[in-house]
């Protein structure tokens, strides 16, 4: 299946100290699709160009709604004017991030577990989920492909997408998948790095729109649309 994906993402706010660590780091600003330099940290540049492609390409955010085709009869206008309706009917907070390690890449996730992050992403699936498309017969296969259990697996049936719900695990992610000795490398680093971003709360106060124009593109932050006062 080609053609323009869609993602409904968590990104920090503009200019927002988690914001400018994660551009930073990860080396290109998420509604751009040009990439900028990588920091210069003392660790060897082409490896370090390889650990952060792939987040690099995804752009600097935290999955609420996985990303998906639209569906015969939606479209992008539609797909806007619900996205705008539901964020308003939101009110903003805040949650304590903290540096983590996940299935073996790292990345900023909440230091403990989140019921209204847990709200958001379960809203985001269910209530957007009219506009995607099925998942192509090679995309399913896949999915399914990977290492699921038996939840995860009727998940990619359900919904396209084997972490959704009980299997959610929000975060932002900074690397590929790394070993122990990798790990012990590029832990610390980050860890500086992001000390002043995660020293306070990060507000969430909207819902970010990605798109993907073509396979393999960069998916780019189109629209924010603002949580209700």
């Amino acid at each position: 299946m080609s053609g323009v994906r869609y993602a409904l993402y968590f990104a920090p706010e503009d200019e927002s100290p988690l914001a400018r660590f994660g551009w930073g780091w990860l080396g290109r600003r998420p509604d751009m699709p040009t990439p900028l330099a990588l920091p210069c940290v003392g660790l060897d540049p082409a490896r370090q160009e390889q650990v952060v492609a792939e987040a690099r390409n995804y752009g600097f955010h935290a999955t609420l709604k996985p990303p998906f085709h639209l569906a015969e009869d939606a479209s992008r206008e539609a797909l806007c004017d619900l996205a705008a309706g539901f964020a308003a009917r939101r009110r903003p907070f805040e949650e304590v991030f903290s540096l983590a390690e996940l299935h073996g890449f790292l990345a900023v996730r909440p230091a403990q577990p989140s019921a209204a992050i847990a709200s958001l992403a379960d809203d985001c699936v269910l209530h957007f989920d009219r506009f995607r498309a099925p998942p192509s017969p090679a995309e399913r296969q896949r999915r399914l492909s990977q290492p699921l259990n038996e939840r995860q697996k009727a998940y990619v049936d359900a919904w396209g997408y084997p972490y959704v719900f009980e299997e959610f695990r929000f975060h932002m992610t900074l690397t590929c998948r790394l070993d122990e000795a990798e790990r012990a490398i590029y832990r610390p680093i980050l860890e500086d790095l992001a000390r002043p971003a995660l020293a306070e709360p990060v507000a969430f106060r909207s819902l970010c729109l990605f798109e993907q124009p073509a396979p393999g593109a960069p998916f780019v932050l189109s629209r924010r649309f603002p949580f209700g006062d």
